[in-house]
């Protein structure tokens, strides 16, 4: 995974000659009981989700930490805040975005690099695929959904287009919610 991330990176820096945005959207889950979860699913969830970000963060980082200016948006999740059921990899990986998150936001936000993340809450996804064919969980998610339906893709642009925009020049360390207001129930 750190090879590949800095190979992305050292690419993306040849072909662009700067980075001024980075998203970090790499994801997968893994779903079985934590009392029989593999370390095969382990290992590729927390590669994935998290030494993934930590590292491409840490390349692309060097970068922007030399020009003075950046944003990285990280996608956390909902998982971020709750534990889940059934997916205890992914749930650690998302803990470990949101924390990872403020603390390159400690470390980066002076030098004019902001850090901040999405978290998404139940979103049309490969990754939700499971949970929507389970009428009963598909059932329970919506009944504590206010706005009354699963998100859709482009229901989380706008809050990654504003944190990387200039209106978030201020904003460093924070975990954007976009979930049709499931943390409010």
């Amino acid at each position: 995974m750190r090879e590949q991330a800095l190979s992305l990176a050292d690419d993306a820096l040849a072909q662009m000659g700067t980075i001024d945005i980075l998203v970090n959207n790499a994801g997968t889950i893994r779903r079985e009981p934590a009392s029989s979860y593999s370390e095969e699913n382990w290992d590729t969830v927390i590669r994935t989700n998290l030494d993934s970000v930590f590292f491409l963060s840490q390349a692309v980082g060097r970068h922007m930490l030399e020009r003075k200016r950046g944003k990285i948006i990280n996608v956390a999740s909902l998982l971020s805040f709750s534990g889940g059921i059934t997916v205890p990899a992914y749930t650690a990986s998302k803990h470990a975005v949101a924390g990872l998150t403020k603390a390159l936001a400690n470390e980066w936000a002076s030098s004019g690099v902001q850090v901040n993340a999405v978290a998404p809450g139940y979103f049309v996804t490969d990754n939700t695929e499971a949970l929507r064919a389970d009428s009963r969980r598909s059932s329970e998610i919506l009944s504590r959904i206010p706005a009354g339906r699963w998100g859709e893709p482009s229901d989380l642009a706008g809050a990654v287009v504003f944190l990387a925009s200039p209106a978030a020049d201020y904003i460093n360390g924070h975990i954007l919610v976009v979930d049709g207001g499931w943390m409010a129930r």
